[in-house]
């Protein structure tokens, strides 16, 4: 992979926005997930509460309620009804099945008809995805008027977990991709050739940052360590206004020094040193800051 500090920072530019972007677009796909899930999840306990109103019907209860539709487990519901009732397990199996093919999430399930008081199993059955593992036993036995409990036990949906769960994993990778990028890609302005040794040619002047020296036709002069700061700045930029504020925070306020001296007290001792230059300056924008006018 191609280190990014290399590209353009144009590039380096889009490839940060690609980076938040996709960061968004993970955390916004988790959510949407997770919305549609919840709804999904409140579709199935209106379609349980439906079998247990068909099944009411079948055994001619056209009056009595089915009660709430209860969780009792991750993946497990339970549906109750107010009176006693009769089923046919061929009628429940069929209702069961033509209901809950309109579930998304449901693929595999088990249901049990239990007694309401003993909770023993009065019928119960498995339907798969694959028709081939259905387990429905007793089909035509018809039983007897008696308080029933249907628990409804589904397979959990493992691919959609697993998608939630990558995506969201995925997240705290994404956050410090998109860090290390953002360390990375600061921008770092042109500067004339040379910067990686400290030294920058302006004009015909050579400015030697690392040594604090100007060298001008020959002719080398020092610079203080806060002359050396404040020409290095312009020097990374030539020919653009450097704000004011910024040049007193790089210079003084993140040395952690705080001066009374003026900054234009600074910029008048380099403009005396640069003066044998006449394709050198550094000018006052009115209202803004500075700027080093570099004409050769």
């Amino acid at each position: 992979m191609p280190d990014s500090r290399n590209l353009p920072w144009g590039k380096r530019k889009y490839l940060l926005a690609l980076i938040l972007l996709l960061s968004i677009s993970a955390i916004c796909a988790a959510f949407s997930m997770t919305g549609s899930d919840d709804f999904d999840i409140a579709r199935r306990e209106v379609l349980l509460r439906r079998i247990g109103d068909e099944l009411l019907s079948q055994s001619g209860d056209l009056t009595s309620r089915v009660l709430p539709v209860t969780k009792i487990a991750e993946n497990e519901y339970q549906v109750r009804f107010e009176k006693p009732l009769t089923f046919q397990p061929d009628s429940l199996v069929n209702t069961t099945q033509r209901l809950l093919a309109n579930d998304p999430l449901t693929r595999d399930y088990v249901v049990n008809v239990l007694n309401c008081g003993s909770s023993t199993v009065a019928y119960g059955y498995a339907i798969s995805q694959n028709k081939k593992d259905d387990i429905v036993p007793c089909r035509g036995r018809k039983q007897p008027t008696a308080c029933y409990m249907i628990n409804i036990k589904f397979k959990p949906t493992g691919i959609n977990t697993a998608k939630n769960g990558y995506l969201l994993a995925s997240l705290p990778f994404l956050a410090f991709v998109g860090f290390l990028l953002v360390r990375s890609v600061k921008p770092r302005r042109a500067s004339p050739g040379g910067q990686n040794t400290g030294i920058f040619t302006l004009g015909s002047v050579l400015f030697d940052a690392k040594n604090r020296k100007l060298i001008i036709n020959g002719k080398t002069t020092d610079l203080t360590g806060t002359e050396t700061r404040l020409l290095l700045i312009f020097a990374l930029s030539p020919n653009e206004t450097i704000e004011r504020s910024r040049l007193q925070k790089e210079i003084w306020e993140d040395e952690g020094i705080i001066v009374g001296r003026s900054l234009d007290m600074f910029i008048s001792k380099l403009r005396k040193k640069l003066e044998c230059e006449p394709g050198i300056n550094i000018v006052v924008i009115r209202g803004k800051g500075y700027k080093l006018e570099v004409s050769c």
